[in-house]
């Protein structure tokens, strides 16, 4: 640990968290953010591009984490489209849980062009 340093964080998608874990918070991990999209499995296995992906595992992880960390952190990217109908399905999933969710709005960009027809904004 190096001294002044407060906060050591990353940044997953969960995958390879529970297997990681007890490694991290030995490094002296205290913050978490994990990337979750979708409630979905199938769209969750489409956004991670692994198949085999078991959801239910990823709902675990979100627990354990959120007793092994002093913070924990879930980023979702709403999209047009793709999972906008889920919002309200986070909210209820994670209400009870130690942690914060941030809905993030899309970045309607895919390397050099513009994907404006996902972006979920005010309107």
């Amino acid at each position: 640990k190096l001294e002044g340093l407060k906060t050591i964080a990353v940044t997953t998608n969960g995958i390879n968290l529970t297997r990681l874990l007890p490694r991290l918070k030995e490094a002296g991990l205290n913050a978490i953010n994990i990337s979750l999209d979708t409630l979905v499995p199938a769209k969750f296995e489409f956004i991670v591009r692994r198949k085999g992906t078991n959801l239910s595992s990823k709902a675990t992880v979100l627990i354990l984490a959120g007793m092994c960390v002093l913070y924990l952190q879930v980023n979702c990217v709403v999209m047009r489209g793709f999972n906008e109908d889920e919002v309200l399905d986070f909210v209820d999933f994670t209400k009870d849980l130690p942690l914060d969710v941030r809905f993030i709005e899309y970045m309607p960009f895919d390397g050099k062009y513009c994907c404006f027809e996902l972006l979920l904004g005010q309107k």
